[in-house]
């Protein structure tokens, strides 16, 4: 029995050494906000989308190349005297292009539309990815306040189980009980101690999750407060439509999106149009012949001087009816995009009335369970009076108590649960998450 004591000695002062630092729900979030892997990759996906933005806005300018060749010719060929002899030629070359797009339909000017409501579409992305790491340190967190009410549950399990362990060794050794009802009672105080390491166990495996969703090297020291419960005594949930924040990143996205798809109607319909393009250039070049005389590098380069410029229109006819079909495409994808925004708003919607009824449910819940425990309480120390006065067995008392501590267990997952949907209320009123 003394081993079983400093077992749970050593459990508590273990706990207690390694609970420095204890982290609130704010805290929690905004940690997880800045360093959670997830928001990091949508943030990513947000940089790119900033490069394609600038990558069609470049497309208004020009576009310069330059080139050098160098070719040499060996062999017999023919020659100015309609003759045939060995002649070994040398050609150097030198050219600068430019080109741009003066007019393709206002393809560019709706694409440059089209990815600045992309890049506000990936924006609502990544706040709607930091709201769901957000929702998930909040569940996380619950649970773990949850799991350590249940380990503080199991722990008193253990210290009321040692009790009378000691209570009935006394009166073994006086003879007012059996070594049965004793073996009975160690046996009880056994399977609270493997209760209450199953709970320890628990509670770690949760610091464990929240911490993996902070992205913490470890889970070792880390601690989160409770928070004050007794805010959940008289708790009412009324949540008002004109006091819901609709605004949500999921739906605005989803907005965005439905405005794009007319920025790309108009890109597929701009393959009706003409294009039209300026191009223009210079270029020179060296040539020397092994049996004809030439003049020197220099001259050669100033005389073979060209300059070029032209203006180009491709006036599109018939191509297969690819434009027609593309302009199909879109508006079927429009159609797409606006059952998309609605089945989200219909989601929100759900989510909310869900929410809702959830809130008010703990609320009953945590009132329910409060009378639960003041009489299961009330019955437990009658029964626990009952059995130290020898007026019922060991079997009675302990069912008893075991009444009383699911009492407190289902207690603590109300007031948790209350707290978590009184947080999601607030929430979805607009206000930040925390209690």
């Amino acid at each position: 029995m003394n081993k079983i004591v400093t077992i749970i000695s050593l459990v508590l002062t273990v706990s207690s050494a390694s609970a420095q630092h204890e982290w609130t729900l704010q805290e929690c979030t905004n940690y997880a906000v800045e360093n959670n892997i997830q928001i990091k990759k949508s943030e990513q996906s947000l940089e790119s989308q900033e490069i394609r933005l600038n990558s069609s806005q470049n497309a208004y300018l020009p576009e310069v190349s330059a080139s050098a060749s160098q070719n040499f010719s060996f062999g017999r060929g023919l020659t100015s005297n309609n003759t045939y002899s060995n002649t070994n030629t040398r050609t150097t070359s030198f050219s600068v292009g430019a080109s741009m797009t003066l007019f393709n339909g206002f393809q560019r000017k709706n694409n440059v539309e089209l990815n600045k409501l992309n890049l506000s579409a990936s924006s609502a992305d990544l706040e709607k990815v930091k709201n769901d790491i957000r929702l998930q340190v909040a569940q996380a967190y619950v649970q773990i306040l949850y799991n350590m009410e249940i380990e503080d549950v199991a722990y008193r399990q253990t210290q009321i189980d040692f009790a009378q362990v000691n209570r009935l060794e006394s009166f073994v050794a006086n003879g007012k009980a059996s070594e049965a009802e004793l073996a009975q009672q160690k046996a009880a105080h056994a399977n609270s101690i493997l209760t209450y390491t199953q709970a320890i166990n628990t509670r770690k495996l949760s610091l464990l999750t929240l911490s993996q969703l902070l992205e913490l090297p470890s889970a070792d020291s880390f601690a989160i407060a409770r928070p004050d419960t007794s805010l959940m005594h008289n708790a009412q949930f009324i949540m008002h439509n004109d006091s819901i924040n609709y605004d949500r990143p999921e739906i605005k996205a989803e907005e965005i999106r439905l405005d794009a798809t007319a920025y790309n109607l108009k890109i597929a319909k701009g393959g009706y149009y003409p294009t039209l393009s300026l191009s223009g250039g210079m270029s020179t070049n060296y040539y020397t012949a092994s049996n004809l005389p030439s003049e020197s590098f220099s001259k050669q380069i100033d005389n073979n001087f060209s300059q070029y410029i032209s203006l180009n229109l491709n006036i599109p006819i018939f191509n297969r009816f690819s434009t027609r079909n593309n302009v199909r495409d879109v508006k079927i994808q429009q159609h797409s995009q606006q059952y998309t925004l609605d089945l989200a708003r219909k989601t929100l919607y759900k989510d909310i009335q869900q929410v809702t009824l959830n809130a008010e449910n703990a609320a009953a819940k945590v009132t329910a369970a409060r009378e639960a425990v003041a009489n299961s309480e009330t019955a437990f120390r009658l029964a626990q009076a009952r059995y130290e006065n020898g007026k019922s067995t060991i079997t009675e008392f302990n069912e008893s108590k075991n009444s009383y501590m699911k009492s407190q267990s289902d207690l603590a997952q109300a007031v948790y649960e209350c707290m978590y949907c009184a947080m999601l209320v607030k929430w979805y009123q607009g206000e930040e998450m925390g209690w």
